[in-house]
């Protein structure tokens, strides 16, 4: 497997990421996850619809929690888009995260057991065997429209563009 160093760091100490580096135009590469029933859920699940896809590292993290509501809010005003927040976190966490947090606009889905999206999207952090933080920005075509890998993984993500990449398509 590719790995890609010097891209991230987490506190200021660089990290490696595994995979290849997905781009702006390409096909969205597909994957498969744990939805919070344990069913698995692809990306190609969601064909025909505008897919906006957040990888955070953890739900149970302060900026991953502030990120996840922000784009819960925002979902609500978004129409017909499908918005995923993939992590590493077991589905059982994520089910008990979004109860507590109230999250009814998007879907969590654990990319625990296989790291699918993570070695996919290149966002599989070799040392913690954690995701990137990053948005990902898919058309009704399954062409990738907006990428955004937020190169220090204690920082938020740019919410308008990834807002704004979506709302031209969506």
């Amino acid at each position: 497997m590719k790995e890609r160093t010097g891209i991230v760091t987490f506190k200021g100490s660089p990290l490696t990421l595994l995979g290849p580096e997905v781009q702006v135009g390409q096909d969205a590469p597909d994957f498969t996850a744990l939805a919070g029933d344990l069913s698995e859920a692809s990306l190609s699940d969601f064909r025909g619809r505008a897919v906006l896809v957040l990888a955070v590292p953890s739900l149970d993290t302060g900026v991953c929690d502030t990120e996840s509501r922000r784009f819960n809010e925002e979902a609500a005003n978004l129409g017909d888009v499908k918005v995923l927040v993939v992590s590493m976190d077991l589905p059982f966490a994520q089910q008990r995260w979004c109860g507590a947090a109230g999250i009814e606009n998007l879907q969590t889905l654990s990319d625990h057991r296989d790291a699918s999206f993570g070695q996919a999207y290149g966002m599989l952090i070799k040392e913690l065997r954690l995701l990137a933080r990053s948005v990902w920005v898919i058309d009704r075509q399954g062409k990738l429209r907006y990428v955004e890998l937020v190169r220090e993984m204690t920082n938020e993500p740019d919410y308008a563009g990834a807002l704004a990449a979506i709302k031209a398509i969506g």
